[in-house]
């Protein structure tokens, strides 16, 4: 496609924290195509920690979710026809006009034909229909490198900070523990606090330690502070303690990884530690996370059922309309999932002991 290898590059990611993490694979490959260009990323702040430290990006560009005309043009500024190519990962309006502002060679995703926005296609130089669920959103993107004709990465990297052990060795940490990340984003995403402290309970009876993992955000903090009381007696609860990618070092040094259907478990996953995620509504042929060292163009899970792949365990909620696409029970991001609220501790607790027996006798 390309006349000479792009010297510089933008990549246009602008959604969701897990949803950026899936990027880094695309940028993997890119990076390992073009070793001498200039990578750049534009995205969101508030994910911006998710790409911190990551080897393939030569600069982090951040917007805010609602700019206003100042924004637009300090922006403007950083972009506005500064690179040789421009990569959109999705087919909003919004990073489609920043994709064509940043380069007059441009390749992306658009609405499929006949849909609203399927001419956006003609502001680019090459495109893909963008598909909403059959594939696998790090599958989805990597299909970008076929437009580029470069082999494709399929390794995802997590976040990483060169001072977090100094950080790390301050905390009450025992040798064994396991991070559990509760809360996620949506409420229709959430599994039952009594199956919560069930787990946390048979991993203490195990000889490990609890910690919890949040963000900063009030209502998460107050959330995990009264969960903790139910908790075992030495659970450390790190929620809004540590920056995304020292929280990503403290899970890398983790015996077990286990978490809702959210963006802190596709970071987990990357990491490379044993991954358990707790999945509802969501399809995971579309969402689960990415396991460690899979490479196939095959989606790694199914629709349905509990799975093991390489690092990853995904357990489903068990019932006739799972999974079913939608944002709970009651069709918005708020409501409850009647197949969450049915998972029982006991399908998780065997996954885990599953699990456990992988682990490597010097953990002990």
């Amino acid at each position: 496609m390309l006349n000479s290898a792009p010297t510089s590059i933008l990549v246009i990611t602008l959604r969701f924290l897990g949803d950026t993490l899936l990027t880094t694979a695309l940028l993997n490959s890119v990076r390992k195509a073009y070793p001498d260009a200039q990578l750049d990323v534009l995205t969101y702040a508030s994910n911006k920690a998710i790409l911190s430290g990551n080897p393939a990006i030569s600069n982090i560009i951040t917007t805010v979710q609602k700019p206003s005309r100042v924004d637009y043009q300090q922006l403007l500024r950083q972009i506005f026809l500064k690179y040789s190519l421009s990569i959109n990962t999705q087919a909003s309006d919004r990073a489609t006009l920043y994709t064509v502002l940043s380069s007059t060679n441009r390749i992306g995703f658009v609405p499929k034909k006949g849909e609203t926005g399927w001419l956006k296609r003609y502001l680019y130089t090459r495109w893909l229909e963008f598909e909403l669920e059959s594939t696998h959103t790090v599958l989805e993107l990597l299909k970008l490198c076929k437009l580029l004709t470069i082999p494709a990465c399929y390794e995802l990297t997590a976040p990483s900070n060169a001072n977090s052990q100094k950080i790390l060795v301050k905390l009450p940490l025992k040798q064994k523990y396991v991070v559990l990340h509760i809360v996620p984003q949506w409420q229709y995403k959430y599994w039952t606090v009594s199956g919560w402290v069930t787990v946390a309970n048979y991993l203490a009876e195990q000889g490990f330690q609890i910690i919890l993992s949040g963000s900063p955000a009030v209502h998460e903090i107050d959330y995990l502070t009264k969960l903790q009381l139910q908790m075992p007696d030495n659970t450390l609860n790190l929620a809004g303690k540590l920056t995304l990618s020292t929280l990503a070092d403290l899970i890398r040094q983790a015996q077990l990884f286990i978490g809702v259907d959210t963006g802190i478990t596709h970071m987990a996953a990357a990491t490379g530690t044993i991954t358990l995620a707790v999945f509802g509504p969501s399809d995971p042929v579309k969402w689960s996370p990415w396991p460690k060292n899979y490479y196939s163009e095959k989606a790694p899970f199914k629709s349905k059922g509990n799975q093991n792949i390489s690092n990853v365990s995904l357990i489903q909620a068990q019932a006739e309309c799972v999974p079913c696409y939608l944002e709970g029970c009651e069709r918005h991001q708020n409501s409850y999932s009647a197949c969450l609220d049915a998972l029982m501790p006991a399908t998780v607790i065997a996954v885990i002991a599953q699990r456990l027996q992988a682990i490597p006798p010097n953990v002990e």
